[in-house]
């Protein structure tokens, strides 16, 4: 066999084993997190829920998700084991936030540049708001045309439809 043939497969060996060991230091670095826990440490579940810890056991964590209210949970189901800080500022709301980038608003009003006072006193037809609801003339015709049976509608001649089914009969069976 030559070396050409012989490379495909090698390659594929060398991939796997790097993925096995980088996969192998993640559990250890998370086995090693979880190991360090120690009571009064604000944890995160890997369901996104805060806690504290209040004991550990070998396979198992107590936490304290409210004041007074204990639970159980497995310590592979914890996510990440947070500073005091950070946790502090997650479930209290103590400390500022620090923000590195730009703060995204919560409308879209302050990204088009105009505010909505500029837009009324525009004057523009095209900035002003358009009006959805109903216009009183129309309530007037329409309640007009409802009192008024039209003669294109109602049947010339027979009185039976096309059909052959009587006014208000359907399909149904």
């Amino acid at each position: 066999m030559s070396l050409v043939t012989l490379l495909p497969f090698i390659v594929l060996i060398g991939a796997m084993f790097l993925m096995t060991r980088s996969a192998k230091k993640k559990q250890q670095a998370a086995a090693q997190m979880r190991n360090e826990m120690q009571p009064g440490t604000g944890v995160r579940t890997i369901g996104g829920m805060y806690a504290t810890v209040k004991e550990l056991h070998d396979d198992t964590v107590l936490l304290e998700v409210a004041p007074g209210v204990h639970a159980f949970y497995a310590k592979n189901a914890i996510g990440a084991v947070l500073d005091d800080e950070e946790y502090n500022r997650i479930v209290h709301g103590d400390g500022d936030l620090k923000v590195d980038g730009p703060i995204v608003p919560d409308d879209a009003s302050s990204l088009t540049g105009t505010s909505d006072s500029d837009a009324t006193d525009s004057g523009s037809p095209d900035d002003a708001k358009i009006d959805l609801g109903k216009k009183p003339e129309a309530d007037e015709t329409e309640a007009k045309d409802e009192a008024e049976p039209k003669d294109d509608t109602a049947p010339k001649g027979d009185a039976t439809p096309k059909d052959g089914k009587a006014e208000g009969e359907t399909d149904a069976k």
